[in-house]
């Protein structure tokens, strides 16, 4: 099981003020932190407007390898965010994301095929979110179909099926689930990840749904 740290997010109202006050021992220790908590890998979004978010995802690049030695997600729909942070990079990263949208398979595409990272691959398109297990499937084939095309081997990919809160969806939990195992059965050498937290938003007792939902996805299964 591999564990992507997804504290250092420009979305955080803390981390947005450090980002833009440049607080490079906020961001350190939050990195240290996920690191000692056994993060694998972390997940760095500035979260900030696109004429800034180069300049502020370079930044964060830096600063974070400055005191951690983990691989890092470069977090961004915005091609030239990912493409000045790869250049600063000292590990292969994982970009954070593709998705059948158009604007993101053409602009981010070629990223993943010119340096050799792996991707995560959303279950969405143009559409948005698909309410049905089956409906995310066929936008998943879609989308592997494409970065297949490309040239990107299972093993490079990472799914996530969307795991969305219970609190404004009861099946949000049993779709992802379904999602999870309908591609581990299809696609056996692919990853699959997700941003676990989600399914307990909105509700009390978090940290016990989160275990309970992380039990079930691991035998669904989540790798990632």
């Amino acid at each position: 099981m591999q564990i992507i740290g997804e504290k250092i997010n420009g979305t955080r109202a803390q981390v947005k003020r450090a980002v833009s006050e440049r607080d490079a021992a906020f961001i350190q220790l939050l990195a240290q932190r996920q690191v000692e908590a056994g993060a694998h890998w972390l997940d760095v979004n500035a979260g900030t407007p696109p004429e800034r978010e180069p300049d502020d995802l370079v930044w964060l690049v830096q600063t974070v390898q400055e005191v951690i030695d983990v691989p890092l997600c470069l977090d961004s729909a915005n091609p030239r965010a990912l493409a000045a942070a790869i250049k600063q990079v000292r590990q292969t990263p994982l970009i954070n994301s593709i998705s059948g949208e158009r604007t993101r398979l053409d602009g981010i595409l070629p990223l993943v095929c010119e340096t050799g990272c792996a991707v995560i691959a959303l279950a969405m398109d143009d559409k948005g979110i698909p309410s049905s297990m089956e409906d995310r499937l066929t936008v998943i084939r879609r989308v592997l179909d494409e970065l297949h095309r490309a040239g990107v081997s299972d093993d490079r990919i990472y799914v996530d099926p969307l795991v969305m809160a219970l609190a404004t969806n009861t099946e949000s939990g049993c779709i992802a689930l379904d999602t999870m195992r309908a591609v581990r059965a299809e696609f056996p050498d692919v990853h699959l990840t997700s941003g676990l937290s989600n399914v307990s938003f909105g509700l009390p007792a978090r940290t016990l749904i989160n275990q309970a939902f992380l039990t079930l996805a691991l035998a669904a299964g989540l790798d990632t």
